[in-house]
């Protein structure tokens, strides 16, 4: 900053005022300082101006970078965060980079509230994490308890709509390929089998073991492929383990839709690539993401204190991989 101050012939002080975006500099010594610091390359020091503050109005995300939804929401997230005049840090979680050890480091970056989407293994909870006095917003991923600040889509209804697609269609048989012990699995199972029950189709129910990824979608496709016949339908967890359904099914010589439709589960940016377009369903990652940055700044202002609880509605898209079902023998 002296060394602009100089350049300018004004003082450091001045100069600060101007790269803080405070007032008390006129429009013409703002511009002539600001052009002098772009031509000398110079760049505010952004830890050092945290560490003046008493507030960093930075944001936490923690998040696995192998899933296209997270990453979907991470990206919608620094533009709410953006808006409401704060920074977002990521902390992205992989197998040597555990959940405490990222919390930490973000931590160390005088973080204000912590946005979770995922957790070790999708297994954890933020239930250790609430102990450090430190708001945490659940979203559409790992729970806590007791319940906190919670944003995620209506898998319900997600999965209501999945089934009374293919059922319009004409599917009876119509298996559910689930994301084991992952986020929202559970829900999204027991959804499967309240639709399947609420148009009489108990006995045509089936779950098969799964896993959100796309090896695990494939080895759930070869244990169907083993039996004497297929169903004629296929709900799957998500869009990584729909991917590897389709991928195996086609590699034996299935094809889809017209021997087995199937349906995703996220609309992440996979389900749209042109070679699949999958069917799929989709909730915003903009209106969640919007949710959860509102949800951080609510809990900061102190002006609520009962915990967030929002469920952003599911809707269908449906692209290429659903049809009617083949004639069965």
């Amino acid at each position: 900053m002296k060394d602009v101050a100089d350049h300018v012939g004004v003082s450091r002080q001045l100069v600060s005022l101007v790269m803080r975006d405070l007032g008390g500099v006129s429009a013409t010594t703002r511009e002539r300082v600001l052009r002098a610091a772009e031509e000398m390359g110079y760049r505010p020091d952004a830890s050092a101006r945290l560490l003046r503050q008493r507030r960093s109005y930075q944001i936490g995300v923690l998040y696995a970078m192998h899933q296209p939804f997270e990453v979907d929401l991470v990206e919608h997230l620094f533009t709410a965060a953006r808006e409401r005049g704060y920074a977002v840090v990521l902390g992205p979680l992989s197998p040597s980079r555990p959940q405490a050890m990222v919390v930490e480091e973000l931590l160390q970056q005088r973080i204000e509230a912590l946005i979770v989407l995922a957790t070790d293994g999708g297994r954890a909870t933020c239930g250790a994490l609430k102990s450090r006095d430190l708001p945490v917003v659940q979203l559409s991923g790992p729970r806590t308890t007791p319940p906190g600040d919670d944003i995620r889509v209506d898998n319900a209804e997600g999965m209501e709509l999945a089934i009374e697609h293919l059922t319009g269609l004409g599917h009876t048989r119509i298996a559910h390929i689930d994301g084991g012990m992952g986020p929202n699995a559970d829900e999204r199972r027991d959804a499967y089998l309240a639709a399947m029950a609420r148009r009489g189709l108990t006995e045509q129910a089936e779950i098969v073991p799964s896993a959100y990824d796309e090896d695990a979608g494939s080895a759930a496709a070869s244990a169907l492929l083993e039996r004497a016949e297929l169903p004629t339908a296929i709900t799957c967890a998500n869009d990584r383990c729909a991917f590897g359904v389709i991928e195996t099914l086609v590699r034996t010589g299935i094809r889809i839709p017209d021997d087995v439709s199937i349906v995703g589960y996220d609309d992440s940016s996979i389900a749209s690539l042109r070679f699949l377009q999958m069917t799929t369903i989709r909730h915003d990652p903009a209106i969640l993401s919007a949710l959860a940055v509102e949800a951080v700044v609510d809990r900061l202002s102190g002006t609520n204190v009962a915990p967030w609880a929002r469920r952003v509605r599911a809707q269908l898209v449906i692209r290429s991989t659903t049809g009617a079902p083949r004639v069965l023998s």
